[in-house]
């Protein structure tokens, strides 16, 4: 029962997360004229933030240590795997198709999905385990 409240809780958090980055990245490309790959960044990191309080006081809240700052270094490593896995394929996507290029939310959303395995597994795993009791 837990993993599947983990699991939805941390679905619902990348949700959050997805709207967070899309709206972003959207908003600096459409409107401050900004390249739709340095845009990802000030994307993925709100973003990141965003999802690891979310993961920390909602779905792994029974699991988080009490050292926020090692727990945050630990959720920064773990989270660039799966944003290295969603950011290629968003720069391929964007490479490849203007549908894309036009909408690169679409972009994010395909991204996102792969790294979303990713990352729970490593936040399950490695972020909230109670390394620290």
């Amino acid at each position: 029962m837990k993993l599947a409240r983990e699991v939805s809780l941390f679905a619902i958090g990348g949700v959050v997360g997805f709207l967070v980055d899309a709206a972003i990245v959207e908003v600096l490309v459409r409107q401050a004229g900004w390249n739709p790959y340095m845009a990802r960044v000030p994307s993925f990191l709100v973003a990141a933030s965003v999802t690891w309080a979310w993961n920390r006081y909602l779905s792994f809240a029974h699991r988080r240590g009490r050292d926020r700052r090692r727990e945050w270094l630990r959720w920064v490593g773990v989270m660039s795997l799966g944003a290295g896995v969603n950011y290629g394929i968003y720069a391929v996507l964007i490479a490849l198709s203007a549908t894309i290029r036009a909408w690169p939310a679409a972009g994010v959303a395909a991204g996102s999905a792969l790294a979303a395995v990713v990352n729970f597994t490593g936040a399950r795993r490695i972020v909230f385990n109670n390394h620290e009791k």
